[in-house]
């Protein structure tokens, strides 16, 4: 169950440290999840939702190495509960690149002739909604981060020398001008969990001033977006 937090200062302080890795206890349990991730139940069942997207454009931005496959059980059960639900369209996501953000922007105005859209960011993909909304405020009326490593070292996870090696780069010298921590001038919400094994849960939940709203969920990394109680909470923050 989600519990959302309205004292920040309480949220930052049990999510712990945002330069430090989760510990490799942790980082085991993502197996599983990612198993579990690859089975039918997590990608062919919906859930089902309690709120009304009465149309709500949403573009779901998928995490390093995922692509719109990995985050379709968030985007059916949404387009189930009336949102217009919306993948990046971009393939697989394998890191902030220099042209990113005109490729993004491209998709973004296919899908935003009617209005903003809000921008879901599963890990990677939260960096890079936040990063965009920062450069285009008036096609984006909100972010919701899942998991991301937006505060603190960027070394503050299990993935970074991946990462480096995918991406060509160092974590914190990327090919474009990025403040991560500063936040979006646009409503933001971060879901974050203690139990995540490949991001610090304080890198995801942030200081009182890199977000508006901060929402603890019970769940692993992989399963920020499959989880039913996971799920439930992102739409509930989405109307």
């Amino acid at each position: 169950m989600a519990t959302r937090f309205s004292n920040f200062n309480l949220a930052n302080k049990q999510a712990g440290s945002a330069d430090s890795a989760p510990p490799l206890p942790l980082l085991a349990r993502e197996a599983l999840s990612f198993a579990y991730m690859r089975t039918s139940a997590a990608f062919a069942s919906t859930v089902p939702l309690d709120v009304a997207g009465n149309g709500r454009h949403v573009m779901v931005i998928p995490g390093f190495m995922a692509s719109d496959q990995t985050t379709s059980r968030l985007r059916r059960s949404l387009q189930n509960a009336g949102f217009a639900a919306h993948g990046w369209g971009l393939g697989r996501n394998k890191g902030i690149r220099s042209d990113i953000f005109e490729r993004l922007g491209r998709r973004v105005e296919e899908l935003a002739i009617d209005g903003p859209l809000t921008l879901v960011g599963w890990s990677l993909g939260g960096l890079i909604a936040r990063e965009y909304a920062k450069v285009a405020r008036h096609d984006v009326d909100k972010v919701v981060t899942l998991g991301s490593p937006f505060s603190g070292d960027p070394r503050a996870n299990n993935a970074w020398r991946l990462y480096e090696f995918v991406a060509g780069y160092k974590v914190d010298n990327p090919p474009i001008d990025v403040i991560l921590s500063e936040k979006p001038p646009v409503p933001t919400c971060a879901f974050w969990s203690r139990n995540d094994g490949v991001v610090a849960p304080g890198s995801a939940c942030g200081q009182h001033h890199e977000s508006d709203h901060q929402v603890e969920l019970d769940c692993t990394h992989m399963a920020f977006v499959a989880q039913p109680d996971a799920i439930r909470a992102i739409a509930r923050v989405l109307v």
